[in-house]
């Protein structure tokens, strides 16, 4: 039962808080989920067992729950637009359309209220989803953040000045359509031939601490992938109390979006125990432990995800912390950002944190906002939540890294280019001696844009879109330059 507080809907505020109670959705709605005991649900075995892999598993879930048509949109989507394949865990399948239920509702609901629905969209991303004037931007790729090119070891990105990522694994419990990292995580699609790291993980992994001893500027370890529960934890407890023996590192942060996909996975009794030993290490030697989960839409947390969480914070995690991304059609809107926050807070203990823009890899148009709407954005939720759990909206600009939205340094809203400086040197620029000066450019998706500024992108897109971008928007600062010179 919902549980209103005293500001009520009648406040005439622009955001109504209420404070809603968890609710874990009844996932025997679906057909082939109908005989499925709480104990099942609650198993990872089961779980892991019976994520949902492919269209035709799909269809032994749901049946005839959808129509045909959704099915052979989706079986589109995956042989020409898909940068993921499908994988995605019973906790998450449940969270969509949670409203609604099974034989007593109308095929034409189900279907468009799947079609709808925000977590199936960027879960299981349909052919209609996507954008057909620009399903691409011209200057996407599939490394967008060139993260690859600051490996000082493989899979060990080193971008920031005393931060690291450390890609430990290639696979998660669950697959994103957005994934930013679609070049290297996850199986091969028919639309990218995805990459492979060489080296075997036990060499990979002494090779990244290898640098990390040698490194004593690096003080703070993101260990990621792919998502650790994937990772058998051994092997991940032996990393991590290596990484707790060099004396440098002062943070470590894991990076698991299992904690709402596959929450079952962190509560498992060796799990808890294990990550409990980590904690008391890490507590011992000063060093903060925290868990980065990625939580899109306020219906992803259930009352497990609550459960996993305190699980993790009690066996002595600093904090956990959510780094969503702002898509289009899940929650890119003032209300949708702040009951996501709202419910992460009041109902799992999850600090909101981030909230990335949508980066540009191939197929993701339909997905990204303009910047100009990502500030909009940050505007309008200052104020409802504490300043210390109100998530700052950043652009993870190539080659510079995370910057608020407010940050850049110019920005062409006709063309759709915002200009960015930074103040440190990536790991590959240390002799670049324009690093520090130069701007760097990141691109609004081209829809956005007035008729001119696409009609520009129209006429150039076969051209050097790097050099003809730039140079149209210096021609343009310089015309508005002059045109503010006191006449002769």
């Amino acid at each position: 039962m919902s549980i209103e507080t005293s500001i009520g809907l009648d406040t005439g505020q622009p955001y109504p808080y209420r404070r809603a109670e968890l609710v874990e959705p009844d996932w025997t709605r679906f057909p082939g989920w109908k005989d499925v005991t709480a104990a099942e649900w609650e198993s990872v075995q089961w779980q892991r067992a019976h994520c949902i892999k492919n269209v035709r598993q799909l269809r032994t879930l749901w049946g005839d729950l959808v129509d045909e048509a959704f099915y052979e949109d989706l079986e589109r989507d995956q042989a020409e637009r898909a940068t993921m394949s499908m994988l995605v865990p019973p906790q998450m399948m449940n969270t969509m359309a949670p409203h609604l239920t099974g034989g007593q509702t109308r095929r034409a609901q189900w279907t468009e209220a799947m079609y709808a629905d925000p977590i199936r969209r960027y879960m299981l991303p349909v052919f209609s989803d996507r954008r057909t004037d620009w399903p691409s931007h011209p200057h996407a790729t599939r490394d967008s953040l060139h993260e690859h090119d600051m490996w000082v070891a493989e899979g060990l990105t080193h971008r920031y000045p005393t931060k690291v990522l450390a890609e430990l694994l290639p696979t998660c419990p669950q697959y994103c359509g957005h994934c930013t990292r679609m070049d290297l995580v996850g199986n091969s699609t028919p639309v990218i031939d995805k990459l492979k790291f060489s080296g075997k993980p036990v060499n990979r992994h002494a090779e990244m601490l290898d640098y990390l001893r040698r490194t004593p500027m690096v003080r703070d370890v993101v260990v990621s992938g792919g998502d650790v529960a994937n990772m058998p934890w051994p092997r991940l407890e032996e990393f991590l109390t290596s990484l707790l023996e060099i004396e440098n590192i002062r943070d470590i942060r894991l990076a698991t979006k299992a904690l709402m996909g596959l929450p079952q996975h962190w509560l498992q009794d060796d799990v808890r125990a294990g990550m409990e030993r980590v904690a008391r290490t890490a507590r011992d030697r000063g060093v903060s432990l925290a868990m980065h989960t990625h939580v899109n839409h306020a219906a992803s947390v259930t009352p497990l995800v609550a459960k996993a969480t305190r699980a993790m914070l009690d066996a002595g995690l600093r904090d956990v912390r959510n780094q969503g991304v702002l898509l289009n059609g899940v929650n890119a809107d003032p209300h949708a950002l702040l009951d996501l926050c709202f419910t992460l807070l009041d109902g799992a203990q999850i600090m909101p944190y981030y909230f990335y823009m949508c980066d540009m890899i191939p197929f993701s148009e339909h997905w990204r906002v303009s910047v100009a709407d990502a500030q909009r954005l940050q505007h309008h939720i200052m104020g409802y939540l504490p300043g210390f759990a109100t998530p700052r909206i950043v652009c993870d600009v190539p080659f510079v890294g995370k910057r608020w939205v407010h940050q850049l340094a110019d920005y062409d809203r006709e063309l759709g280019i915002s200009y960015w400086t930074k103040n440190y040197r990536t790991s590959i620029e240390a002799s670049d001696p324009e690093a520090l000066t130069r701007t760097y450019a990141y691109y609004d998706p081209i829809h956005t844009l007035p008729e001119t500024g696409q009609d520009w992108w129209r006429r150039h897109a076969g051209d050097n879109l790097a050099e003809a971008s730039r140079s149209a928007a210096a021609s343009r600062v310089a015309a508005e330059a002059q045109a503010l010179l006191p006449l002769s």
